[in-house]
């Protein structure tokens, strides 16, 4: 058989099965949902094709611990752990413009421009939050400025400061765990911090999109 013919049908076969694919939906009656990203609506929609299969840079199943250590399923008490529809819902409210939510990713640059992120989402690396890395005056700006907290005398207001939804890289990940937990050591109401366990290996499992960050 001539190789060209052959090659050629290959191709148009695995079409004809990719185009006679069943749908992928995120649930049964919602096939995508469109978030504010950066100014602009961004469909996810989870990947159509029937055969795809997962970023390989989250096929690995044996990462050194430490650090890539297993995460708990209960980060701390108070502090809700959710999955990819409560995401969905928290990124939804930032959509129609409720500025009492921020969804954060807290990994490292080098992350983001290797996958991305989820649209909706701002970057706010965790050393950005870490005393050990970061100056006082640095952190409790973005404490103010960023997360809607006021700061009177030597302690911190929370009343009017923001719900934050925090993830990484997913539950081998300690940066948005790291996070939450320099969050709740300045006072940070656990019942305002939300937790997305599964993070990018989550999320990219599932076929979701991600939106594309350029290297600084």
């Amino acid at each position: 058989m001539n190789v060209r013919w052959w090659a050629a049908l290959t191709v148009l076969l695995a079409g004809l099965a990719q185009a006679d694919g069943k749908p992928v939906g995120i649930t049964a009656t919602q096939p995508y949902v469109d978030v504010l990203h950066e100014g602009r609506l961004f469909r996810v929609q989870r990947d159509q094709d029937n055969d795809a299969e997962i970023d390989p840079d989250y096929a690995l199943t044996s990462r050194p611990c430490p650090p890539f250590c297993v995460q708990p399923m209960q980060l701390a008490p108070g502090v809700e752990t959710i999955g990819e529809l409560e995401l969905l819902d928290y990124l939804k409210r930032i959509t129609s413009r409720d500025g009492g939510v921020l969804v954060i990713d807290s990994r490292d640059s080098e992350w983001l421009v290797r996958s991305g992120i989820i649209p909706g989402a701002i970057h706010i690396p965790w050393m950005r939050l870490h005393p050990a890395h970061a100056e006082p005056q640095a952190v409790a700006e973005i404490l103010e400025m960023q997360f809607g907290a006021v700061r009177t005398g030597p302690m911190w207001n929370f009343e009017n400061a923001r719900t934050l939804v925090l993830y990484c890289n997913g539950i081998w990940c300690g940066q948005s765990p790291t996070n939450i937990r320099q969050l709740l050591a300045v006072g940070y109401p656990p019942h305002k911090l939300k937790w997305y366990r599964g993070g990018m290996q989550s999320w990219k499992s599932l076929g979701l999109p991600t939106a594309p960050v350029k290297k600084p």
